[in-house]
């Protein structure tokens, strides 16, 4: 009898991760790498934060690296200069994003001005984490979007992930990056769930480094994705908005009309090679935000594909965003957040003439 040997069937090592999951194993990954960093912030320790990103870190790795601190968010951040300055790695959590502006003068005199006032000499590698954004009906100061004031701000790096392999690699990444990186996370994120390879994911965020070089951005930092391609237009979008930006492209298809979307990850550095690119492809934009319109990223990228793609368009860059006001109360906020209706009516407005 002849026994044939068959090679054993490959073992699958994805997991499902939440993005509040992917989160935290950064942060442990990063705590474990390097002890050289600290996370701190308003009940980040035993808690485990409000959303328990940080949950377990402090049985883990001790009160030392991760704990908690007064409710003083100017306090907060100017201990994380202090210690970003004497050869710390600091990761702060502001747990709300509204909550983060008592802290905004020191992030715009002493964190995003430190490398520059110094002529590089004092380099200041610390992330700044931020829930932020809509869709979780939070009522005043649980929710905004603060990205354009970081953004408009030299000397911050400014990322906004939507995926849950993003959330841990883009984490990772930033921590690792030698000057000062503002981590947004959209809220109604942290819930949702993939499946994820998660140590192929480590083994890129270790190739994406340079072991001689800690000025390596990786792979994340200052690029942009395609995360659905298409050919009759292309959706720009990011963080809270990529998953709006998914389900109005599956809707338009249902409908016979190819929508690209580029979700951006990096507000700054931003991406202009993989944005234009596709403009240039699709010959039409919208763009997509949840932030109020009105001197917004979402103003800055639609100048910036105009500038650039001027004679491959075939209509104007258009928006859809939030409203020029303060974010509702709860029951109004889904009037306000952009949603596929209103991007589908804008897209029907790209002048389709000629197609």
């Amino acid at each position: 009898m002849t026994v044939t040997d068959h090679a054993p069937a490959p073992v699958s090592t994805k997991v499902s991760l939440t993005f509040a999951k992917a989160l935290n194993t950064a942060l442990a990954d990063e705590l474990e790498a390097d002890p050289n960093v600290v996370i701190f912030g308003e009940d980040v320790g035993p808690l485990g934060g409000v959303f328990r990103i940080t949950d377990g870190l402090t049985a883990r790795f001790g009160e030392d690296r991760c704990f908690d601190t007064p409710l003083a968010e100017s306090g907060i951040m100017g201990m994380a200069v202090g210690m970003a300055m004497n050869g710390m790695r600091p990761v702060v959590e502001m747990q709300f994003d509204a909550f983060a502006y008592p802290a905004f003068e020191q992030v715009v005199s002493h964190v995003a001005k430190m490398s520059n006032r110094t002529r590089g000499k004092v380099k200041l590698p610390l992330v700044i984490r931020i829930p932020y954004a809509g869709g979780i009906g939070g009522v005043e100061h649980h929710c905004d979007s603060s990205e354009s004031y970081y953004a408009h701000t030299p000397g911050l790096t400014v990322l906004a992930p939507a995926t849950v392999a993003d959330a841990y690699t883009l984490l990772r990444e930033a921590i690792r990056y030698p000057d000062p990186v503002v981590f947004l996370e959209p809220k109604k994120l942290y819930w949702t769930k993939e499946e994820v390879d998660l140590a192929e994911l480590r083994a890129a965020v270790d190739a994406s480094r340079d072991a001689a070089s800690d000025t390596q951005s990786g792979t994340g930092i200052g690029s942009a994705a395609v995360a659905r391609q298409g050919t009759d237009a292309t959706l720009i979008a990011y963080g809270p908005s990529v998953s709006t930006a998914l389900a109005a492209a599956e809707a338009a298809a249902a409908e016979g009309r190819s929508l690209e979307v580029i979700d951006l990850r990096s507000i700054v550095p931003f991406d202009d090679a993989t944005v234009c690119a596709s403009v240039r492809r699709t010959g039409r934009a919208v763009v997509i935000s949840e932030a109020p319109g009105f001197a917004s990223v979402a103003s800055e990228v639609v100048a910036r594909v105009q500038e650039r793609c001027f004679h491959s368009l075939a209509a104007p860059v258009l928006r859809v965003t939030g409203f020029d006001i303060p974010y509702p109360a709860p029951k109004l906020e889904h009037f306000f957040l952009p949603g596929v209706d209103r991007i589908l009516d804008t897209v029907d407005e790209l002048q389709w003439e000629d197609k």
